[in-house]
């Protein structure tokens, strides 16, 4: 691990007195900037029928207002589908304010092409034509300023979290790092805390645990992280457990990790806490009802995405053939939900025969055996919709983990702890780590691919689900696949 810089890991006895502002942590800081974007889009909508009274000349009242108040929930929903769907409520973007401000230049932008492709569609007169556009540019002076002046609008939200991480392992020093790189404006590390037991750690430590009550009280720390992998030694447990009782707040690093990071970090679980990280619930009534609505969503899309794509088949076929001779669809083993294999149906992308002498691997970036035909197959995807097919059956949805190969499921199980958990939902035709990591052809992507798919398992839902569709949709017109 890198040495932790001053300004974020400082020991104890050296550290400023800290402010008394509150110290929000990620959720409720992400609630504020979501009600600011909230009042500022209210405000943008009302401030554009009003400009749609004056040139319409009509008189802003409630005879106005009644007719077109589904504004008021249509506008709001596509924007935070949009802010979503690009990450604006990402902290490490928020920190950054000239990204931040691209980000919301391009969110604004996709809604007026949405609108315009909502305009073209509809009958005559039954949209206003220059109403979005007064909301776009309005919505977008409002919310910019709502993130540029939003420390100055309520103090406290510029005061970080003062945190001890408990423990000194290897998932200490990840979290410090992550805490570094993706949420250094919201954390501030004070330190390492270990057990006075480990004399070979104390060069690193602020303090053990008969300190913690001391360090805490003395640096109004607001957060404890818990980085052990398995028992807290006795005299960590009594610390923490006396911060417990004065109102500190106590948080497994695997589930900051996930907050931060959208990952779940196995490698960092020991068995003491496998369930801190793997979903429990079981066939609730919630779970019932999602699985169904998903079914739903899974047969509608699948049918749509088959008439569309037999209007372009004839086409494909005929550049497939004319760049490399051979079968037009590639069949191959998958492994699915609870182990059981199946056969995907995908459109060939490779040379015929490709791993015949070579055996099952992975494809690389300028992997030769793909055709040149191929290569825009995998970029555009279009080479995976044949498997809508599967969906049909039931053999998998559109959103899941991506079904991987028997030979990598048996050589990744015997690598990675956990790995087998990706078979406990359908698989899928895009998933959480598509739209996060993308494609990978080794041990190590692997393993950040389950995290990611780990994530989707514990948050699985209709709109965690439609989040994905929508990235995947920006991922394919922009050619971001593999």
């Amino acid at each position: 691990m890198s040495a932790p810089s001053k300004r974020d890991t400082q020991p104890a006895s050296t550290l400023s007195e800290a402010r008394t502002r509150p110290q929000l942590n990620l959720s409720e800081r992400q609630l504020l900037l979501m009600f600011g974007d909230t009042f500022a889009i209210v405000v943008a909508i009302t401030l554009s029928l009003f400009i749609w009274s004056v040139v319409s000349r009509e008189g802003f009242s409630l005879e106005f207002l009644i007719p077109r108040a589904y504004w008021y929930i249509l506008l709001p929903t596509i924007w935070f589908l949009l802010a979503r769907a690009n990450d604006f409520y990402d902290l490490r973007l928020v920190s950054q304010r000239g990204r931040s401000l691209m980000r919301l230049i391009f969110i604004e932008f996709q809604l007026i092409i949405v609108y315009l492709i909502i305009f073209f569609l509809s009958a005559r007169e039954a949209l206003p034509r220059l109403f979005v556009l007064y909301y776009a540019v309005l919505s977008f002076l409002l919310i910019m300023l709502w993130r540029l002046w939003r420390p100055f609008l309520i103090g406290f939200t510029a005061t970080r979290r003062r945190a001890l991480i408990i423990g000194a392992g290897a998932g200490a020093e990840v979290i410090i790092r992550t805490l570094q790189q993706e949420a250094g404006e919201d954390y501030q590390v004070l330190g390492m805390v270990g057990s006075s037991e480990q004399s070979e750690l104390a060069s690193k430590l602020v303090g053990t645990g008969r300190d913690l009550p001391y360090l805490v009280k003395e640096n109004q720390v607001s957060e404890l992280i818990i980085a052990y992998e398995g028992e807290l030694p006795a005299d960590v447990f009594q610390g923490v457990m006396a911060c417990y009782e004065s109102g500190v707040t106590i948080v497994p690093m695997p589930l900051l990790y996930e907050q931060i990071t959208g990952r779940v970090p196995i490698e960092h679980v020991g068995q003491v806490h496998w369930t801190v990280v793997l979903p429990l619930q079981g066939r609730t009534a919630a779970i019932t009802t999602y699985l169904a609505l998903k079914r739903l969503m899974d047969v509608g899309l699948a049918l749509l995405g088959l008439t569309v794509f037999a209007l372009i088949f004839i086409p494909l076929v005929i550049l497939m053939q004319l760049d490399s001779r051979g079968a037009i669809f590639y069949v191959q083993e998958r492994v699915g939900r609870g182990g059981r294999r199946f056969r995907v149906i995908k459109l060939r992308s490779m040379i015929p025969d490709a791993e015949k002498y070579t055996g099952p691997k992975w494809a690389t970036d300028d992997d030769p055996r793909i055709t040149k035909v191929g290569k825009i197959l995998r970029k555009t995807r279009l080479d995976e919709v044949p498997q809508l097919i599967n969906v049909l059956r039931g053999e998998m949805s559109i959103v899941g983990p991506r079904p991987e190969r028997p030979h990598f499921v048996e050589q990744l199980t015997e690598q990675i702890p956990f790995y087998r958990t990706r078979l406990l939902v359908q698989p899928g035709l895009t998933g959480w780590a598509q739209v996060r990591h993308g494609y990978g052809n080794t041990t190590e992507d692997a393993l950040i691919k389950l995290q990611y798919d780990l994530y989707y398992i514990r948050h699985r839902s209709i709109t965690l689900d439609l989040l994905i569709i929508l990235r995947t949709v920006g991922k394919v017109l922009s050619m971001g696949g593999t």
